[in-house]
């Protein structure tokens, strides 16, 4: 039998802003990145400034689902 793997679950983080300015943008698409979280310490969605390649800036990423 497999052991449960505990609290920690994968999450998806997502870019959140959505702002169309041609002359700061490298590419299209939306950029995501993946990382962990302990589901007892943090039972909400988190959000982390982080650097986006797609805007060229810092900015907020939200957790989807």
């Amino acid at each position: 039998m497999a052991k449960s793997k505990g609290a920690r679950i994968v999450i998806t983080l997502e870019c959140s802003d959505k702002s169309l300015d041609i002359a700061t943008k490298r590419k299209r698409g939306v950029f995501r990145y993946t990382t962990t979280k302990n589901r007892r310490n943090t039972p909400n969605r988190i959000e982390l400034k982080k650097f986006c390649p797609s805007c060229n800036c810092h900015c907020t990423f939200k957790e989807i689902k």
